[in-house]
């Protein structure tokens, strides 16, 4: 188990602040395409002018995921010339805690001898035996990190004491596979919230549609694009002027969300709408419920819908579900409209 996980890293890389102000990409093991490497180096916080210190930070970009920590030089290091480095860690899974945890050890161990090959021996004796032991910088154990953990670390309990009966449109987007943009211009503000957003569908444990650190770059636009139905995070304001990105508009520090019009029709909300809205406040705000009790509840309301949605569709032939049987049940027209294209997301529906 802790060689095929350990299997999920790509890749080692290191990235240099020198006494000019000049950052570099400066190493990596094993090779990391030109394209990704761009993406990497606007991601960490030392190529941005005024953007402060960012620690961690964590996106997905063309299917692999980044994890880069950054890390001020120490008087003492064996560093001379170089005011901050970043380590940045690719990987095919999603797990910020294990990877920020290997980070650690890979950074003091960078701080004390100054040489990238320490680290790259840690790499691959982590890649080989899913260990790397060190009695002065800290030892790394990949099967203490359980992938269910990093799913249950976002709070929506916080998502729903910040948005009340609005996190049904949250849920609604999600359960439709819809574009969800969140802004904030607090990196850190995004990928806590962000990360918690998956979980509100609990029943796919899908988190390859979150990328919670998108910039407004041409590149890493159209690799979105690809994406059927995502969770986005932006820092910057202009991507409200970017219709033709979302379905649902999260504005964070304003505590707003919005539905695109085009998106309308498709997001209408009625009583099973209301019902659900409810339900997940109430479950939410129970002071006696945690956050896993809280996902559970929303998961097992959520497997009712799915299973009389799963049961319709077995009336009908090859198990597909057509709008004519819908208009058989005669549902409310938002019930029925919701359940067609909840169909469609599922995959139940007769093209």
């Amino acid at each position: 188990m802790a060689a095929s996980e350990a299997q999920l890293m790509l890749s080692v890389g290191l990235i240099e602040k020198d006494v000019n102000g000049d950052t570099l990409w400066v190493w990596c093991y094993p090779l990391v395409r030109v394209e990704l490497r761009e993406v990497l180096l606007r991601k960490c916080c030392l190529t941005q002018d005024g953007a402060g210190l960012h620690p961690f930070v964590f996106g997905q970009f063309g299917r692999a995921w980044y994890y880069i920590t950054t890390v001020e030089v120490q008087e003492t290091s064996a560093l001379r010339k170089v005011t901050h480095f970043a380590t940045v860690l690719t990987a095919k899974d999603f797990n910020p805690e294990k990877y920020a945890a290997f980070s650690r050890v890979l950074c003091r161990m960078y701080m004390k001898h100054g040489s990238p090959v320490k680290m790259m021996e840690s790499y691959i004796a982590v890649l080989t035996k899913g260990i790397c032991q060190s009695d002065e910088n800290g030892s790394f154990l990949i099967m203490d990190y359980d992938v269910r953990k990093a799913y249950l670390t976002g709070s929506i309990k916080d998502v729903v004491s910040q948005f009340s009966m609005e996190t049904i449109i949250l849920y609604t987007a999600l359960m439709l596979k819809k574009r969800i943009v969140v802004f904030h211009p607090r990196v850190e503000a995004l990928l806590e919230f962000t990360r918690a957003l998956p979980a509100l569908t609990w029943h796919r444990k899908d988190w390859s549609i979150l990328h919670p650190y998108v910039h407004l770059n041409e590149q890493e636009l159209e690799n979105l694009k690809l994406c059927t139905g995502y969770v986005a995070g932006f820092v910057d304001p202009d991507i409200i002027n970017r219709t033709d990105l979302f379905d649902v508009f999260v504005n964070l520090p304003d505590s707003e969300i919005n539905i695109s019009q085009s998106a309308k029709e498709t997001m209408a909300m009625g009583k099973l709408h209301k019902d659900m809205g409810h339900f997940i406040v109430q479950s939410a705000e129970d002071s006696d419920r945690t956050d896993s009790q809280v996902i559970k509840d929303i998961s097992e309301k959520t497997r009712k819908i799915l299973s009389s949605l799963a049961s319709l569709a077995e009336q009908c032939d090859d198990s597909k579900l057509t709008l004519e049987t819908l208009k058989q049940r005669h549902f409310p027209p938002a019930t029925e409209n919701f359940l067609y294209h909840l169909a469609a997301a599922e995959q139940l529906l007769k093209i």
